[in-house]
């Protein structure tokens, strides 16, 4: 398959769909359309990117290993996760997530910016997980999130869901948590 011939096709058929309930009484007007229709302006061109390759950074194994990590997180982050326990492969993280993991070991601020897309969430995730496995859970809110948009505050749901429910007995993991949005 072209992509690009597939990316032409949908348009054609999305400009004939649009255009079929169209219909404009002046001329100049009608014209304009026409040609806005016809020079595909209403139609953004295609966006090619090409992704970075991050620099593999050690396990969540291999943290747990050398006592970065609790060992607890061995189980909790795993590619893949099913609702069978201790499903799924171990975590390979990116250097620059373990790099911002080892710095909240070690109870020292950092900032993280980097690519959409390159596990900025699971930089503060882990640290906050492993610091819950350490202190022990049902000690109240020992951590807070917040999010700009709901959207996100969702998305993120989704993905602590799937680390910290799936995978664990009754889907009740090591941690507990919960959304608040004004939804």
């Amino acid at each position: 398959m072209n992509v690009f011939n597939f990316r032409n096709q949908i348009i054609r058929d999305y400009s004939d769909y649009v255009s079929s309930f169209i219909s404009i009484a002046q001329p100049r007007l009608d014209e304009f359309v026409k040609r806005c229709f016809a020079s595909g302006s209403l139609w953004p061109d295609p966006l090619i990117q090409l992704n970075p390759t991050f620099k593999p950074g050690k396990t969540i194994n291999e943290l747990v290993s050398t006592g970065v990590l609790n060992t607890g997180c061995s189980q909790v982050f795993r590619r893949e996760k099913t609702v069978v326990a201790r499903s799924g492969d171990d975590l390979l993280l990116h250097q620059h997530q373990e790099d911002a993991i080892r710095k909240a070991k070690e109870g020292r601020n950092y900032v993280l910016t980097t690519g959409t897309g390159s596990g900025k969430s699971l930089s503060y995730i882990v640290p906050i997980v492993d610091h819950v496995l350490l202190a022990g859970s049902g000690r109240g809110i020992q951590a807070m999130i917040i999010y700009p948009m709901n959207a996100l505050a969702n998305s993120q749901f989704g993905e602590l869901e799937k680390f910290l429910r799936l995978g664990f007995p009754d889907g009740n993991g090591p941690v507990t948590f919960e959304r608040y949005t004004g939804q």
